[in-house]
Protein backbone atom coordinates (compact mmCIF):
# COMPACT_ATOMS: atom_id res chain seq x y z
CA UNK A 1 0.00 0.00 0.00
CA UNK A 2 3.03 2.28 -0.33
CA UNK A 3 1.53 4.30 -3.18
CA UNK A 4 -2.06 4.03 -2.16
CA UNK A 5 -3.79 6.21 0.29
CA UNK A 6 -3.85 4.70 3.74
CA UNK A 7 -7.50 3.82 4.50
CA UNK A 8 -7.08 5.28 7.97
CA UNK A 9 -6.85 8.77 6.46
CA UNK A 10 -10.50 8.47 5.48
CA UNK A 11 -11.64 8.67 9.05
CA UNK A 12 -14.36 11.22 9.56
CA UNK A 13 -14.86 13.06 12.82
CA UNK A 14 -16.90 11.17 15.36
CA UNK A 15 -20.00 12.75 16.75
CA UNK A 16 -19.41 14.88 19.81
CA UNK A 17 -18.54 12.93 22.91
CA UNK A 18 -20.90 12.70 25.81
CA UNK A 19 -20.20 15.55 28.17
CA UNK A 20 -20.10 14.58 31.80
CA UNK A 21 -22.32 16.82 33.87
CA UNK A 22 -23.52 16.76 37.41
CA UNK A 23 -27.01 17.00 38.76
CA UNK A 24 -28.21 17.68 42.25
CA UNK A 25 -31.32 16.60 44.01
CA UNK A 26 -32.67 18.33 47.09
CA UNK A 27 -34.31 16.46 49.92
CA UNK A 28 -35.83 18.03 53.01
CA UNK A 29 -34.95 16.62 56.40
CA UNK A 30 -35.80 17.71 59.90
CA UNK A 31 -32.64 19.77 60.00
CA UNK A 32 -33.27 21.55 56.67
CA UNK A 33 -32.13 21.14 53.06
CA UNK A 34 -29.53 18.54 52.23
CA UNK A 35 -27.82 18.51 48.83
CA UNK A 36 -27.39 15.05 47.33
CA UNK A 37 -24.93 14.87 44.44
CA UNK A 38 -26.28 12.79 41.55
CA UNK A 39 -22.80 12.09 40.25
CA UNK A 40 -21.89 10.26 43.48
CA UNK A 41 -25.15 8.68 44.59
CA UNK A 42 -25.89 5.15 43.37
CA UNK A 43 -29.32 5.46 41.80
CA UNK A 44 -31.39 3.71 39.11
CA UNK A 45 -30.58 5.23 35.71
CA UNK A 46 -34.26 5.95 35.10
CA UNK A 47 -37.75 4.76 35.97
CA UNK A 48 -39.42 1.90 34.12
CA UNK A 49 -42.13 4.26 32.89
CA UNK A 50 -39.54 6.67 31.50
CA UNK A 51 -37.68 3.80 29.82
CA UNK A 52 -40.88 2.68 28.10
CA UNK A 53 -41.51 6.26 26.96
CA UNK A 54 -37.96 6.55 25.60
CA UNK A 55 -38.44 3.37 23.55
CA UNK A 56 -41.71 4.68 22.11
CA UNK A 57 -40.19 8.07 21.27
CA UNK A 58 -37.23 6.41 19.56
CA UNK A 59 -39.48 4.12 17.51
CA UNK A 60 -41.65 7.04 16.38
CA UNK A 61 -38.64 9.13 15.35
CA UNK A 62 -36.95 6.15 13.66
CA UNK A 63 -40.04 5.44 11.57
CA UNK A 64 -40.46 9.07 10.56
CA UNK A 65 -36.82 9.27 9.47
CA UNK A 66 -37.01 5.97 7.59
CA UNK A 67 -40.20 6.95 5.76
CA UNK A 68 -38.82 10.30 4.61
CA UNK A 69 -35.17 9.24 4.32
CA UNK A 70 -34.44 12.27 6.49
CA UNK A 71 -31.73 11.92 9.12
CA UNK A 72 -32.76 15.11 10.91
CA UNK A 73 -35.95 13.45 12.11
CA UNK A 74 -34.25 10.98 14.45
CA UNK A 75 -30.90 12.71 15.02
CA UNK A 76 -31.81 13.58 18.61
CA UNK A 77 -32.75 9.95 19.35
CA UNK A 78 -29.56 8.26 18.16
CA UNK A 79 -25.90 8.59 19.08
CA UNK A 80 -22.60 6.71 18.81
CA UNK A 81 -22.42 3.69 16.51
CA UNK A 82 -26.13 3.64 15.69
CA UNK A 83 -26.09 7.32 14.71
CA UNK A 84 -23.18 6.72 12.33
CA UNK A 85 -24.83 3.70 10.71
CA UNK A 86 -28.35 5.15 10.58
CA UNK A 87 -27.42 8.61 9.29
CA UNK A 88 -25.34 7.12 6.44
CA UNK A 89 -28.16 4.76 5.51
CA UNK A 90 -30.64 7.63 5.38
CA UNK A 91 -28.23 9.81 3.40
CA UNK A 92 -27.81 7.13 0.75
CA UNK A 93 -31.54 6.48 0.68
CA UNK A 94 -32.33 10.16 0.18
CA UNK A 95 -29.81 10.46 -2.64
CA UNK A 96 -31.43 7.60 -4.52
CA UNK A 97 -35.05 8.30 -3.53
CA UNK A 98 -35.53 12.06 -2.99
CA UNK A 99 -39.26 11.62 -2.36
CA UNK A 100 -38.76 9.18 0.50
CA UNK A 101 -38.56 5.44 1.13
CA UNK A 102 -40.82 3.54 -1.31
CA UNK A 103 -40.34 0.34 0.71
CA UNK A 104 -41.03 1.82 4.14
CA UNK A 105 -42.64 -0.51 6.64
CA UNK A 106 -43.05 0.91 10.15
CA UNK A 107 -40.92 -0.76 12.80
CA UNK A 108 -43.01 -2.17 15.63
CA UNK A 109 -41.39 -3.22 18.90
CA UNK A 110 -43.46 -5.26 21.34
CA UNK A 111 -43.01 -7.40 24.46
CA UNK A 112 -40.41 -4.92 25.71
CA UNK A 113 -38.36 -5.76 28.79
CA UNK A 114 -36.18 -3.13 30.45
CA UNK A 115 -32.96 -3.80 32.33
CA UNK A 116 -32.01 -0.67 34.26
CA UNK A 117 -28.71 -0.54 36.15
CA UNK A 118 -28.35 1.19 39.49
CA UNK A 119 -25.18 3.27 39.27
CA UNK A 120 -23.40 6.50 40.10
CA UNK A 121 -22.37 9.16 37.63
CA UNK A 122 -23.07 9.86 33.99
CA UNK A 123 -23.95 8.65 31.49
CA UNK A 124 -27.09 7.02 32.77
CA UNK A 125 -28.20 4.13 30.60
CA UNK A 126 -30.45 1.10 30.28
CA UNK A 127 -31.16 -1.79 27.91
CA UNK A 128 -34.46 -2.48 26.14
CA UNK A 129 -35.08 -6.03 24.92
CA UNK A 130 -38.02 -6.25 22.52
CA UNK A 131 -39.59 -8.36 19.79
CA UNK A 132 -39.67 -6.69 16.38
CA UNK A 133 -41.69 -7.12 13.21
CA UNK A 134 -38.39 -7.21 11.29
CA UNK A 135 -35.41 -9.51 11.71
CA UNK A 136 -37.39 -12.72 12.11
CA UNK A 137 -37.55 -14.10 15.65
CA UNK A 138 -34.47 -12.22 16.88
CA UNK A 139 -34.78 -9.99 19.91
CA UNK A 140 -33.92 -6.32 19.45
CA UNK A 141 -31.43 -5.10 22.06
CA UNK A 142 -31.24 -1.31 22.29
CA UNK A 143 -28.96 0.57 24.68
CA UNK A 144 -30.28 4.01 25.65
CA UNK A 145 -27.93 6.62 27.13
CA UNK A 146 -28.04 10.22 28.24
CA UNK A 147 -25.45 12.56 29.72
CA UNK A 148 -27.67 14.78 31.88
CA UNK A 149 -31.22 15.14 33.12
CA UNK A 150 -31.82 17.79 30.46
CA UNK A 151 -30.95 15.43 27.59
CA UNK A 152 -33.29 12.91 25.97
CA UNK A 153 -32.38 9.25 26.04
CA UNK A 154 -30.65 8.26 22.78
CA UNK A 155 -29.92 4.82 21.36
CA UNK A 156 -26.17 4.22 21.10
CA UNK A 157 -26.24 0.46 20.39
CA UNK A 158 -28.70 -1.64 18.41
CA UNK A 159 -28.13 -5.36 17.88
CA UNK A 160 -30.29 -8.39 17.10
CA UNK A 161 -29.82 -11.54 19.18
CA UNK A 162 -31.48 -14.96 19.09
CA UNK A 163 -34.04 -15.23 21.93
CA UNK A 164 -32.28 -18.14 23.61
CA UNK A 165 -28.97 -16.25 23.63
CA UNK A 166 -30.15 -13.26 25.70
CA UNK A 167 -28.75 -13.91 29.20
CA UNK A 168 -30.40 -13.50 32.57
CA UNK A 169 -29.17 -10.41 34.42
CA UNK A 170 -28.20 -9.99 38.03
CA UNK A 171 -30.73 -7.79 39.85
CA UNK A 172 -31.29 -6.66 43.42
CA UNK A 173 -34.44 -7.07 45.50
CA UNK A 174 -36.06 -4.12 43.70
CA UNK A 175 -35.23 -5.42 40.24
CA UNK A 176 -32.40 -2.99 39.44
CA UNK A 177 -29.45 -4.33 37.46
CA UNK A 178 -25.71 -3.90 38.03
CA UNK A 179 -23.39 -2.13 35.60
CA UNK A 180 -19.88 -3.55 35.21
CA UNK A 181 -16.87 -1.18 35.30
CA UNK A 182 -14.80 -0.98 32.09
CA UNK A 183 -11.68 -2.07 33.97
CA UNK A 184 -13.29 -5.07 35.66
CA UNK A 185 -10.72 -7.83 36.23
CA UNK A 186 -13.01 -10.71 37.18
CA UNK A 187 -14.02 -11.49 33.58
CA UNK A 188 -12.37 -13.35 30.73
CA UNK A 189 -11.63 -9.96 29.09
CA UNK A 190 -12.00 -6.48 30.55
CA UNK A 191 -15.01 -4.71 28.98
CA UNK A 192 -13.12 -1.48 28.37
CA UNK A 193 -10.52 -3.24 26.23
CA UNK A 194 -12.86 -5.51 24.30
CA UNK A 195 -13.05 -3.24 21.24
CA UNK A 196 -9.26 -3.20 20.89
CA UNK A 197 -9.01 -6.92 21.60
CA UNK A 198 -11.59 -7.66 18.90
CA UNK A 199 -9.82 -5.45 16.34
CA UNK A 200 -6.54 -7.24 17.09
CA UNK A 201 -8.22 -10.63 16.82
CA UNK A 202 -9.65 -9.84 13.39
CA UNK A 203 -6.14 -9.06 12.16
CA UNK A 204 -4.08 -11.72 13.89
CA UNK A 205 -6.43 -14.29 15.41
CA UNK A 206 -6.00 -15.61 18.93
CA UNK A 207 -7.96 -17.51 21.56
CA UNK A 208 -9.91 -14.72 23.28
CA UNK A 209 -13.10 -15.28 21.27
CA UNK A 210 -15.20 -18.37 20.72
CA UNK A 211 -15.62 -19.56 17.13
CA UNK A 212 -18.67 -18.19 15.36
CA UNK A 213 -20.15 -16.10 12.56
CA UNK A 214 -18.56 -12.87 13.78
CA UNK A 215 -15.17 -14.31 14.71
CA UNK A 216 -13.59 -17.37 13.06
CA UNK A 217 -16.01 -17.52 10.12
CA UNK A 218 -15.71 -13.80 9.41
CA UNK A 219 -11.90 -14.04 9.43
CA UNK A 220 -12.07 -17.02 7.05
CA UNK A 221 -14.40 -15.13 4.70
CA UNK A 222 -12.11 -12.12 4.60
CA UNK A 223 -9.13 -14.35 3.91
CA UNK A 224 -11.02 -15.92 1.01
CA UNK A 225 -12.09 -12.56 -0.41
CA UNK A 226 -8.67 -11.00 0.05
CA UNK A 227 -7.23 -12.44 -3.15
CA UNK A 228 -9.73 -12.85 -5.92
CA UNK A 229 -8.71 -13.04 -9.59
CA UNK A 230 -7.84 -9.54 -10.78
CA UNK A 231 -8.27 -7.83 -7.40
CA UNK A 232 -6.74 -7.60 -3.93
CA UNK A 233 -8.78 -6.62 -0.84
CA UNK A 234 -7.06 -5.22 2.26
CA UNK A 235 -8.62 -4.81 5.71
CA UNK A 236 -7.89 -2.51 8.63
CA UNK A 237 -9.79 -2.78 11.94
CA UNK A 238 -9.76 -0.11 14.65
CA UNK A 239 -11.26 0.17 18.13
CA UNK A 240 -13.73 2.90 19.05
CA UNK A 241 -13.91 3.43 22.79
CA UNK A 242 -14.41 7.08 23.73
CA UNK A 243 -17.42 9.30 24.32
CA UNK A 244 -20.46 8.11 22.40
CA UNK A 245 -18.65 4.86 21.63
CA UNK A 246 -17.73 3.90 25.19
CA UNK A 247 -18.37 0.22 25.96
CA UNK A 248 -21.22 -0.53 28.36
CA UNK A 249 -21.65 -3.74 30.34
CA UNK A 250 -24.29 -5.39 32.52
CA UNK A 251 -23.63 -8.09 35.10
CA UNK A 252 -25.28 -11.40 34.24
CA UNK A 253 -26.81 -13.75 36.79
CA UNK A 254 -23.88 -16.19 36.50
CA UNK A 255 -21.32 -13.49 37.33
CA UNK A 256 -20.28 -12.71 33.76
CA UNK A 257 -21.19 -9.64 31.74
CA UNK A 258 -23.06 -8.66 28.59
CA UNK A 259 -20.87 -6.08 26.86
CA UNK A 260 -21.81 -3.62 24.11
CA UNK A 261 -18.89 -2.15 22.15
CA UNK A 262 -17.97 -0.51 18.82
CA UNK A 263 -15.33 -1.02 16.12
CA UNK A 264 -14.43 0.68 12.83
CA UNK A 265 -13.42 -1.26 9.73
CA UNK A 266 -11.86 -0.32 6.39
CA UNK A 267 -12.01 -2.44 3.29
CA UNK A 268 -9.88 -1.43 0.30
CA UNK A 269 -10.40 -3.12 -3.05
CA UNK A 270 -7.57 -2.61 -5.57
CA UNK A 271 -7.81 -3.90 -9.13
CA UNK A 272 -4.79 -5.24 -10.98
CA UNK A 273 -3.24 -3.05 -13.66
CA UNK A 274 -5.41 -2.81 -16.74
CA UNK A 275 -8.59 -3.76 -14.88
CA UNK A 276 -11.06 -1.89 -12.70
CA UNK A 277 -12.93 -2.43 -9.47
CA UNK A 278 -16.46 -3.80 -10.00
CA UNK A 279 -19.06 -1.03 -9.90
CA UNK A 280 -20.69 -1.02 -6.44
CA UNK A 281 -24.42 -0.71 -5.88
CA UNK A 282 -26.18 2.64 -5.86
CA UNK A 283 -26.21 2.96 -2.07
CA UNK A 284 -22.42 2.64 -1.95
CA UNK A 285 -22.08 5.10 -4.82
CA UNK A 286 -24.24 7.61 -2.94
CA UNK A 287 -21.67 7.63 -0.11
CA UNK A 288 -18.58 7.60 -2.34
CA UNK A 289 -16.29 10.55 -2.93
CA UNK A 290 -13.92 10.67 -5.88
CA UNK A 291 -13.92 8.64 -9.07
CA UNK A 292 -13.59 4.88 -8.80
CA UNK A 293 -10.82 3.87 -11.17
CA UNK A 294 -8.46 1.29 -9.78
CA UNK A 295 -9.44 1.26 -6.10
CA UNK A 296 -12.37 1.70 -3.73
CA UNK A 297 -11.94 2.15 0.02
CA UNK A 298 -15.02 1.69 2.20
CA UNK A 299 -15.40 2.65 5.85
CA UNK A 300 -17.78 0.73 8.10
CA UNK A 301 -18.87 1.17 11.71
CA UNK A 302 -19.92 -1.93 13.61
CA UNK A 303 -21.57 -2.37 16.99
CA UNK A 304 -21.27 -5.68 18.78
CA UNK A 305 -22.78 -7.36 21.81
CA UNK A 306 -20.72 -10.03 23.55
CA UNK A 307 -21.07 -12.45 26.44
CA UNK A 308 -17.96 -12.08 28.60
CA UNK A 309 -17.79 -14.99 31.10
CA UNK A 310 -16.57 -14.80 34.67
CA UNK A 311 -12.97 -15.90 35.11
CA UNK A 312 -11.15 -17.91 32.45
CA UNK A 313 -13.10 -18.65 29.30
CA UNK A 314 -13.83 -17.37 25.82
CA UNK A 315 -15.85 -14.31 24.85
CA UNK A 316 -18.83 -15.04 22.59
CA UNK A 317 -20.04 -12.44 20.09
CA UNK A 318 -23.84 -12.77 20.21
CA UNK A 319 -24.71 -10.18 17.58
CA UNK A 320 -23.20 -7.55 15.31
CA UNK A 321 -24.72 -4.85 13.10
CA UNK A 322 -22.42 -3.12 10.63
CA UNK A 323 -23.11 -0.27 8.25
CA UNK A 324 -21.19 1.57 5.53
CA UNK A 325 -20.54 5.15 6.61
CA UNK A 326 -18.36 6.49 3.76
CA UNK A 327 -16.29 5.47 0.75
CA UNK A 328 -13.68 6.92 -1.58
CA UNK A 329 -12.62 5.97 -5.06
CA UNK A 330 -9.29 6.55 -6.72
Amino acid sequence: MSRDRDPRTLRRPARSALIATSATALSLTASGCVVVHGEREILPSTTRAEAARALQEFTTAYNEADKAYDGTLDADRTTGALADIDSARLKAGKANNPDGNPRHTPLKLTDAKFTIPKKAGWPRWFVADAAGNKGGTARWLLVFTRSSLDDPFQVAYLTLVAPDKVPQFKTDADGWAESVPPNSTDLAADPGGLSRTYATYLKSGGDTFADGAHTSRWRALREKNGKKPGMVTQYIDEPLTNGDYAPLALRTADGGALVFFTTRHYEKQTAHAGTSVPTPNKDVLALTKGEIKQSLTMEFVSNEVALDPKGPGKVTILGRIQGLTSAEGS
